[in-house]
């Protein structure tokens, strides 16, 4: 018995949008759409601070400890503040038993607006 062809799916099944900044750094947009920042959170610091901005992640040392959620809730906070957005804007979106975090900002920003300000305030500290 012959083999039947698999000529019935289209070759450009693999259509997948892709966003127009390139996928590198650790300010990016998602699937959906939003940004997401790659954070490497250091708590229990004496001072909240943007310790440092790479091509990985953005380190962030938080002033509380990392306990029932404290240096999680104080990373949102820190963040709103330093990007200039609500609170309810900025969401912990993975790694919340982590140091190594994805934070979602739904506030109509770009990641190159984002990124400056991250590294503005890492040069300040």
């Amino acid at each position: 018995m012959p083999r039947k062809d698999k000529t019935t799916k289209p070759k450009h099944s693999k259509e997948v949008e892709k966003p127009a900044p390139p996928s590198s750094g650790p300010v990016l947009y998602d699937k959906s759409g939003s940004i997401t920042i790659a954070v490497h959170a250091k708590p229990g610091a004496k001072l909240n601070a943007i310790t440092d901005v790479s091509t990985e992640a953005v380190g962030v040392a938080i002033a509380a400890p990392p306990s029932e959620g404290e240096a999680n809730a104080e990373l949102v906070h820190f963040l709103s503040k330093v990007l200039q957005v609500k609170k309810s804007e900025v969401i912990l979106d993975k790694g919340s038993k982590s140091r190594e975090k994805v934070v979602k900002i739904l506030a109509p920003l770009t990641p190159e607006a984002i990124l400056e300000k991250l590294r503005k305030e890492a040069s300040s500290s």
